[in-house]
């Protein structure tokens, strides 16, 4: 085993013993849970609405983009989950505390931090003016993910690189630019 990959398989349950253990403040996982329970989706699907109904036609392909990298993502992450079949945290590690219900069984990578930061990208390529909101709300969840036992940071990691180029190539490939409905 490479020293980096050793480096990793202690960090990884060393940080997510610190997140559980900084979790048992009531107020520290209950906002993460809101956080988290509004990536399960909510947000995005709210986000989609807003664009479609008063963003113009930009609105609506920006919103038909987000659909269809949502499914492409879903499709990525749910493949790579049933291929990995990493335990969750709290399945592994009796001292990690989940503090919200788990989607699916399994932890890598990160469906909520894959498809938020998916959704960012695509948002913001069609609404730029959207780009501080919407990176805070994504690291948040993101965070979420660590804090309430759910997964380990590697799992977030590969979410946020996952999202990233399925964002980047979804904006990347659209027939539509956005800079050519300015």
């Amino acid at each position: 085993m490479t020293p980096s990959v050793q480096l990793l398989r202690t960090f990884d349950p060393r940080l997510c013993r610190a997140a559980s253990h900084w979790a048992r403040r009531r107020g520290i996982h209950r906002f993460f849970g809101v956080i988290s329970r509004l990536g399960d989706g909510w947000f995005w699907y709210g986000l989609m609405a807003v664009l479609a109904a008063f963003g113009g036609m930009r609105g609506i392909v920006a919103a038909l983009q987000m659909l269809g990298t949502g499914l492409v993502a879903w499709l990525l992450y749910r493949t790579l989950k049933l291929h990995t079949r990493r335990p969750r945290p709290f399945h592994a590690h009796p001292d990690v505390t989940a503090r919200a219900a788990a989607l699916d069984e399994y932890s890598f990578p990160s469906g909520h931090t894959l498809h938020a930061v998916s959704f960012t990208i695509v948002a913001v390529a069609w609404f730029p003016f959207l780009a501080l909101p919407l990176i805070a709300f994504t690291v948040l969840v993101a965070m979420s993910r660590v804090v309430l036992g759910l997964h380990y940071p590697t799992d977030v990691l590969a979410g946020v690189l996952i999202g990233t180029a399925l964002g980047a190539a979804s904006v990347w490939s659209c027939s539509v630019s956005p800079l050519a409905m300015a």
